[in-house]
């Protein structure tokens, strides 16, 4: 089924992320991981790419799975800043012979060698040309906050609707910790006649995730979650579970206000994302 049909059905939908192993001995893993979360029964499971292409035969692998084994509707991952024009339409094939109908289209992280291909510049050019190739449901991603190599997030909201014009059916968020920030940026967005649905994506719970990410994204960290890390920090389980309680208490906010997409970025978690879905149940039923 196509995401796209999924968020226009007009009730709260919730999904999850996974991402494939950086090593073949980790994929058993990987696949086990993927297997608990599809079992809960998410509106669809995203699956990541790795930084250079390493995972991308593995992305395709998992999304199939969910898609055949576990009827999950699979959202597979696919940047271009490290791809060439072949290699695109190669995973593209691929897909496409598997029965994946979604793809989020990302210029993606710079590998750390800092090699990059030259054929595609930005995220608008790949979705355009996913666009011309197939039947795809097209998503990508929009920055609450802008994106940290942005000038200004005026800037950056000109590069979404540049995303939005190619043929993007929907966004996924950044995470975020702050509602106020999503409903500004879904505001101005709106006011700038972007109008697909919004995805929400809703923050991991391990605090060494949460300090790359934001460092590698500029996310703003309120006082009050500030105040959850210093506390519980060095204490995982109680991590784990604070950052639970966070991220339900977002979602019933965004929820409550209307914003009825909620992804959440489990990091292979299982349990976290059974806990969340259990605690959201009679919201979502």
């Amino acid at each position: 089924m196509k995401i796209k049909d999924i968020l226009g059905q007009g009730k709260p939908t919730l999904s999850f992320e996974v991402f494939p192993p950086k090593t073949e001995d980790k994929y058993e893993s990987v696949e086990r991981a993927a297997a608990e979360i599809a079992k809960l029964k998410p509106a669809f499971m995203s699956v990541t790419y790795g930084a250079g292409g390493g995972t991308s035969r593995y992305t395709v692998d998992i999304a199939s799975t969910l898609h055949h084994e576990y009827q999950v509707t699979a959202l597979a991952h696919v940047p271009c800043v490290s791809s060439t024009r072949e290699k695109v339409h190669e995973v593209l094939e691929e897909l496409k012979a598997a029965g994946i109908e979604n793809i989020l289209a990302l210029r993606g992280d710079v590998p750390k060698d800092g090699t990059v291909a030259s054929d595609y510049r930005f995220a608008s050019e790949l979705i355009r040309e996913i666009r011309a190739y197939g039947d795809f449901c097209i998503g990508a991603a929009c920055y609450p906050e802008g994106h940290v190599e942005s000038v200004s997030k005026t800037i950056d909201m000109d590069y979404l609707k540049q995303k939005v014009e190619a043929g993007c059916d929907f966004v996924t968020t950044q995470m975020f910790f702050d509602n106020n920030i999503l409903y500004n940026y879904l505001y101005r967005i709106r006011e700038k006649g972007i109008t697909v649905p919004v995805v929400a994506g809703m923050p991991v719970t391990n605090v060494k995730q949460i300090i790359r990410s934001c460092q590698l994204s500029g996310t703003y960290l309120p006082s009050r979650f500030k105040a959850i890390v210093d506390r519980f920090g060095d204490n995982p389980a109680a991590m784990k579970q604070a950052g639970i309680a966070y991220a339900t208490e977002q979602i019933i906010d965004l929820i409550a206000n209307g914003v009825d997409a909620i992804h959440v970025y489990s990091m292979n978690k299982p349990d976290v994302a059974a806990k969340i879905k259990e605690n959201l149940s009679e919201i979502l039923s």
